[in-house]
């Protein structure tokens, strides 16, 4: 038995080997290399190495291969509700032909975890705006922080965006509600960030630029610019010159659950271009946020 498949533009470049994880089977490399050498996998009837990229309309053929049903991987997916779909459409700020950029609702993951099953893509891919397409992470804000997200709706623009947040071309803008006051108005927070890559200390630095809105003796309201991308870098910049974001109960000393529900931290604005298209996004004020202001007396000028 022969299957066959065409590439098309969304797997331009990429990988034989990945695409095969990807589309056919989760196996491992060695499994695949030893299907190759036998001929079972060719490409545009060539024997081919694992590591050849693929080019459009190239014809994949897969000859007689069946696989131990333990090797595949098994994908859980969330099923969005009826309520999920109702409400999905409120949250696109940008719908074209090669990306969205939603206002993501605080509490749900950008991508399935092991602690979180509920997550964007998988309610993205349920909706009428991705009838024909599928949905691509190319970047991530955490869980229960609310605001802007770009989601691409094909491979060759999740490349491109993958590499404008690489070279930094993106520019992005936080808002949040601190505790306490910084020592300025505004400026800029530099630290050595560190986390474990196995056994291994990693150090990076980290820089955000800043500037107060509103603030009393108790509380501020903050605008946040980071310059660099480090996984959870204003929570952990923030803890350390002693102004913990309001609600974050992981980088907070003195988190109290039943007096601090929500994080109080929000994508607000992003900015980028594409092919000399300059493109501007902003996102409002969840009402939960805008409520914790007005309790903390603290006067809302982010616009």
């Amino acid at each position: 038995m022969i299957k066959c498949y065409t590439i098309n533009s969304d797997f331009v470049n990429s990988r034989l080997d990945r695409w095969f994880r990807r589309n056919i089977c989760e196996v491992p490399q060695s499994l695949i290399e030893k299907n190759l050498r036998k001929g079972k996998i060719k490409v545009n009837g060539k024997h081919i190495k694992s590591s050849y990229k693929l080019k459009i309309n190239d014809k994949i053929e897969i000859f007689n291969i069946t696989f131990n049903k333990k090797i595949n991987k098994i994908e859980r997916h969330y099923r969005p509700t009826k309520q999920d779909l109702s409400t999905s459409s409120d949250i696109f700020i940008e719908n074209n032909d090669n990306f969205v950029v939603i206002n993501k609702p605080a509490g749900i993951s950008v991508q399935s975890g092991t602690k979180s099953k509920k997550n964007i893509l998988d309610i993205l891919k349920h909706t009428k705006e991705f009838i024909g397409s599928k949905p691509y992470a190319v970047h991530r804000i955490d869980k229960e922080t609310s605001g802007i997200l770009i989601v691409a709706k094909n491979r060759k623009f999740a490349q491109l965006f993958t590499t404008l947040f690489r070279i930094r071309k993106i520019h992005k803008t936080y808002l949040g509600i601190i505790f306490g006051n910084l020592n300025n108005v505004k400026g800029t927070l530099k630290d050595e960030l560190y986390h474990y890559e196995g056994s291994k200390k990693i150090k990076n630095i980290a820089i955000t630029h800043f500037k107060i809105i509103d603030s009393n003796n108790h509380y501020s309201f903050i605008k946040l610019i980071p310059e660099t991308g480090r996984k959870h870098q204003l929570r952990k910049q923030l803890l350390i010159h002693g102004c913990p974001i309001l609600g974050d109960s992981k980088y907070n000393l003195n988190f109290d659950k039943k007096h601090n529900k929500a994080l109080m931290l929000h994508a607000h604005k992003i900015s980028f271009s594409i092919d000399k298209i300059k493109y501007s996004f902003s996102s409002d004020l969840p009402d939960k946020f805008k409520k914790t202001l007005k309790e903390k007396y603290l006067k809302n000028f982010s616009q």
